[in-house]
């Protein structure tokens, strides 16, 4: 008979769990660091032996959750220089849309959500995340620029400006999407998307079809904030990416 042993995460990596659970609710604002003790059950000289703070450990959880992204959605779908840069991009606007409808159109884009409530009162946030955007942009925009020099993208097309659209057009799809909980803004967007590269695609069919967009749906499964010391999601997986 064998019997299963559980594997307790390091201290560290359960703060960061709990945090990021408690901040994509509640915002960084509305998580106190009691907040964060009382759903880790960890004391505060363990908390301040890892982080010094609660900004120090916002721009831990920022980190997390920009690695995640990358890892999982921007540069998995760039990584095949075999495939066309066009294809590449068209594959990364599915992998955005996949994220929203794997979460149920619930908690939009972390790195949206912090951008939206920190950018005017932190400025070293507001650094730190106008680097994602622009990361995420110059990704973009390389792709662009690899398809205008073998001749599938039209030179007359700017290909800083059409990435900052792109990115642009996403972050506000995934804010609809979030708001209306309806997987048809995203999945209309993105549609949209890959016919405005279509419009300066050359060679490339009049439009694109991303695939059947579905029946408008609003997911029963979302569920509204629930106090912070309520353990909120305690044992799923915080979210990591867009």
């Amino acid at each position: 008979m064998t019997t299963s042993v559980r594997v307790e995460k390091p201290t560290r990596e359960q703060i960061l769990d709990a945090a990021t659970r408690l901040m994509h609710v509640s915002g960084y604002r509305g998580t106190s660091l009691d907040d964060v003790l009382r759903e880790t059950g960890v004391g505060k000289g363990n908390f301040y032996y890892y982080f010094k703070s609660k900004e120090e450990l916002g721009y831990a959880i920022l980190d997390r959750i920009v690695r995640g992204f990358v890892e999982r959605t921007l540069e998995p779908s760039f990584a095949d220089p075999s495939r066309p840069p066009l294809d590449r991009i068209h594959r990364f606007l599915d992998g955005v849309l996949e994220t929203q409808r794997q979460r149920n159109c619930v908690g939009g884009c972390p790195m949206g959500n912090l951008a939206s409530e920190l950018s005017d009162v932190h400025e070293g946030f507001r650094r730190r995340l106008a680097e994602i955007f622009t990361r995420w942009r110059e990704r973009l925009a390389e792709a662009l620029r690899e398809a205008q020099s073998e001749g599938s993208l039209a030179l007359t097309c700017d290909a800083g400006r059409l990435a900052q659209f792109l990115v642009a057009s996403l972050e506000g799809a995934i804010l609809m999407t979030k708001v209306t909980k309806e997987i048809q803004v995203m999945e209309t967007c993105v549609c949209e998307l890959k016919a405005h590269l279509a419009h300066y695609a050359t060679g490339a069919p009049a439009s694109i079809n991303p695939g059947p967009i579905r029946a408008r749906t609003r997911f029963a499964g979302t569920r509204p904030a629930q106090s912070l010391g309520g353990g909120i999601g305690r044992g799923a997986e915080p979210p990591s990416e867009l």
